[in-house]
């Protein structure tokens, strides 16, 4: 037995001589910096939905043409309202829905849903079991005009499909919808025009929306349409201010923690001077996002104008970490 281990032990000396020593693994470069900028055309008039990985524009749409989105989740009942044409919503309770009704105090009692994407923050709420009516005001069309309201009751949902019924403010025209969930994107689409509408690109496939949408200003106390950046939940964000973008990296994230919340990014790394009528970048405001599949990267934006001086045309620089 003492024969054989003394063997074992010199072996194993003679190998660890003949072994190399372990190199480090240097780090595959993920890509170089590169700028991106996304016009939204005249009046705002399109949402388009972009993918960090691949830097594409994945899909683009006009943003009048749909109304609600509806949780698409087998567990999800929660509706939310097109933001990007400053849709709001006030419940009227339990009513007939025929009979006529009108907008005396809507403007008292409308909501918006919360700029965060928070579910517990929608304007139409909890509406399971109560057989509420909402007053729905549709906002405003591609031209700027006002929409004609609805009124909106919510019936059921189940884990397929939601049911819901609508009709004009005087009570005329009651329709009811079946709402089948589309279980490929986070959130259903749907048109009271044109009934369900593909407009969110398939979950995993974008990481930002570039859009107007409603942003609640409290002083004044005032919901108003604002141009940026939405994300959906499947990215995280961390604002990052006070330092040169050259020098932000991941780490950072320790003192400036990720935040789920669609409006992370939003409209105010840009700023609005009534003096010169103008937009400006502001300075040192950066961010550090992790994708729908989980990569890293930082961003700044770098301007709001686009080559023929046109507002809406954000422009950011992006580099891969």
């Amino acid at each position: 037995m003492r024969r054989a281990f003394t063997a074992w032990v010199v072996m194993s000396v003679l190998l660890a001589g003949c072994m190399k020593d372990e190199l480090p693994v240097q780090k595959t470069p993920r890509g170089n910096a590169a700028t991106y900028q996304f016009c939204l055309g005249e009046g705002y008039g399109q949402q388009l939905w972009f993918d960090l990985g691949s830097g594409t524009v994945v899909s683009d749409n006009a943003r009048t043409v749909w109304d609600l989105a509806f949780e698409s989740a087998p567990d999800g009942w929660r509706v939310f309202l097109n933001g990007s044409r400053l849709m709001t919503a006030w419940d009227i309770g339990a009513v007939d829905l025929e009979a006529a009704h009108d907008t005396v105090g809507m403007h008292a009692g409308r909501r918006i849903d919360a700029p965060s994407g928070r579910a517990d923050s929608t304007a139409i709420g909890d509406w399971r079991g109560a057989g509420h009516v909402y007053l729905i005001d549709r906002g405003y069309g591609a031209n700027g005009e006002s929409l004609d309201p609805i009124k909106l009751r919510m019936i059921g949902v189940s884990t397929t499909a939601y049911s819901i019924e609508c009709a004009q403010l005087d009570g005329s025209g009651r329709t009811t919808f079946t709402v089948d969930k589309d279980p490929l994107r986070e959130h259903t689409s749907f048109s009271f025009s044109t009934g369900v509408l593909p407009v969110e690109p398939v979950i995993g496939a974008w990481d930002f929306c570039i859009t107007q949408y409603t942003h609640q200003f409290y002083e004044p106390y005032l919901p108003y349409l604002v141009a940026g950046m939405l994300t959906p939940h499947s990215v995280r964000v961390a604002e990052i201010d006070g330092m040169d973008f050259a020098a932000v990296v991941l780490s950072d994230t320790l003192s400036s923690p990720f935040t789920g919340e669609r409006n992370a990014i939003g409209y105010d790394w840009k700023v609005y001077s009534f003096e010169t009528s103008s937009y400006s970048i502001v300075p040192r405001r950066s961010y550090i996002v992790q994708d729908a599949e989980g990569f890293f990267f930082k961003l700044r934006g770098i301007e709001f104008y686009g080559p023929q001086g046109q507002t809406g045309c954000p422009q950011f620089e992006v580099v891969p970490l």
